[in-house]
């Protein structure tokens, strides 16, 4: 099966004043929920208090990031799951949990990085 990268913005969250309790209980439900069906392979949120580095072939480490990905941040689920629409799906329940649209990412198909 094919694995998904259901992501978001952490800055596109809509949380109403005293909802973020509601927030919190609701997307752990879906992850539990994708836990309960067999398809959860990892979900988290990048810290943002850490800054990013940058590691070469050589292990030399630079601070900072490639400039495309510069404000990579938000909350990230991946998901093995049968097809599109599966993953659609399983978007639409972080959408409403999360109170923003969720972008959805399919993995490219690689032998080696199977999950077994």
């Amino acid at each position: 099966m094919p694995c998904f990268l259901i992501s978001f913005p952490s800055g596109e969250m809509q949380v109403a004043d005293g909802e973020w309790d509601r927030v919190v209980e609701e997307s752990h439900q879906v992850i539990r929920d994708a836990k309960a069906a067999g398809v959860y392979v990892f979900a988290g949120g990048i810290d943002e208090s850490v800054p990013p580095v940058r590691v070469a072939a050589d292990g030399a480490v630079t601070p900072g990031t490639y400039p495309q990905t510069a404000r990579l941040e938000g909350g990230y689920a991946i998901l093995d799951l049968p097809d599109r629409a599966a993953a659609e799906a399983w978007a639409a329940r972080l959408a409403t949990a999360c109170r923003c649209p969720q972008e959805l990412r399919q993995f490219g198909d690689d032998p080696e990085s199977t999950r077994e």
